[in-house]
């Protein structure tokens, strides 16, 4: 993978997640108790080999930035290669909404690098692969692009690309649609060129009007390039909505799908590090099926709850199916459930509040209820 460099695109829409994504990234959404979604990206391509990564940042950029800083908890800090942050194209410069013009505006961090090829991928999905695979995959196929994808296991909303291959892995055929059901290959923003062919797209498209680097890029010179498709059969998730986010996490409780994530001791997921006391669970403590971060302190219930660094449930209080943020407080006699609470919110004693699985209802940063 040396012959590699990776650019990690931040560039997620937040129109379905607004109320947790309004003045963050996606990507930096806090996910599984102690981790940021973009860790998996990062640590995806450190595993793999990629020694020299990119970041195309957001809009909000800040705390991408202070989760990521130097890249020194994914060894990306070093004097040669390692980290690189691509910044947003100039407000002003460009009116096109769309990740192209970001793209074309750090177009140089490829075409300057002295590597063969450009591993693009999107930074808000959620799972743990070998790109070294990807990379040999593409090698035997002989194709100009590779693109990883995902067979879907049950019918899933929202717009998607998807594509049918023949039975050699080659792509005969791409379309985006508004939902993609059980059985499709969707494509999961992952793609796999020579520099000079990235180059190319992103430069010709841009140049007639392009916005999106798939949709206007790849998809519109399928006919004159060969596409060969990967197949990742393991656990996906895209963080594109609340049901997503809020599904992503609770998946977590699942044994499997956990030791697949975390427990690959080839594959590990890094994540900056912070120093916090083990979790405190008192007398009247009493928890089920749930993930508790460091610096928690539990009195009450808590039940098939994902819960993260600094939480506090207080006596008789009851925590259940939901996603607790950092130094959120739950006092005593208060009951919630599926609710997602961002960081730093205080429910107040006696307080009843109930969402529901398929919408959770969501209390945004430093609420006080």
């Amino acid at each position: 993978m040396k012959t590699v460099v990776g650019i990690v695109n931040l560039q997620e829409s937040n129109d379905l997640i607004r109320e947790l994504a309004a003045t963050r990234a996606v990507e930096a959404m806090p996910f599984a108790g102690r981790y940021r979604v973009v860790d998996f990206s990062l640590s995806n391509m450190i595993n793999s080999g990629v020694n020299s990564v990119g970041l195309m940042l957001p809009d909000y950029s800040r705390a991408i930035l202070d989760h990521i800083r130097s890249g020194k908890d994914w060894d990306l800090a070093r004097r040669r290669e390692g980290l690189t942050y691509l910044p947003a194209a100039l407000p002003g410069t460009d009116a096109r909404k769309g990740d192209l013009k970001d793209i074309y505006a750090n177009l140089d961090f490829a075409e300057l690098s002295d590597k063969k090829y450009v591993l693009f991928v999107n930074g808000s999905y959620v799972y743990n692969i070998d790109f070294k695979e990807v990379l040999d995959f593409h090698k035997k196929s002989g194709a100009d692009i590779t693109m990883i994808y995902k067979t879907v296991e049950n019918d899933k909303p929202g717009k998607t690309v998807v594509i049918e291959t023949s039975t050699n892995g080659i792509v005969t055929d791409l379309a985006e649609t508004s939902g993609v059901k059980k059985g499709q290959k969707a494509v999961l923003s992952a793609y796999l060129m020579p520099v000079p062919t990235f180059a190319y797209i992103v430069r010709s498209t841009y140049e007639r009007g392009g916005q999106d680097f798939l949709i206007d890029g790849i998809m519109k010179h399928a006919s004159e390039q060969k596409i060969s498709a990967y197949e990742h059969k393991g656990y996906v998730a895209r963080i594109n909505s609340t049901e997503a986010y809020y599904k992503a996490n609770r998946d977590c409780l699942d044994p499997a799908i956990w030791s697949e994530l975390f427990m690959n001791k080839e594959r590990p997921i890094f994540t900056k590090v912070k120093d916090e006391v083990p979790v405190q669970y008192k007398d009247t403590a009493e928890v089920k099926n749930s993930l508790i971060a460091n610096g928690c302190i539990i009195r009450g219930r808590v039940e098939n709850s994902i819960i993260f660094r600094g939480v506090e449930v207080g006596k008789g209080a009851v925590v259940k199916d939901c996603v607790l943020m950092q130094r959120c407080k739950v006092e005593e006699g208060a009951r919630v459930e599926n609710i997602i609470c961002d960081k730093n919110v205080m429910i107040t004693k006696n307080r009843w509040l109930k969402g529901v699985e398929s919408f959770p209802y969501i209390i945004t940063k430093n609420a006080r209820i």
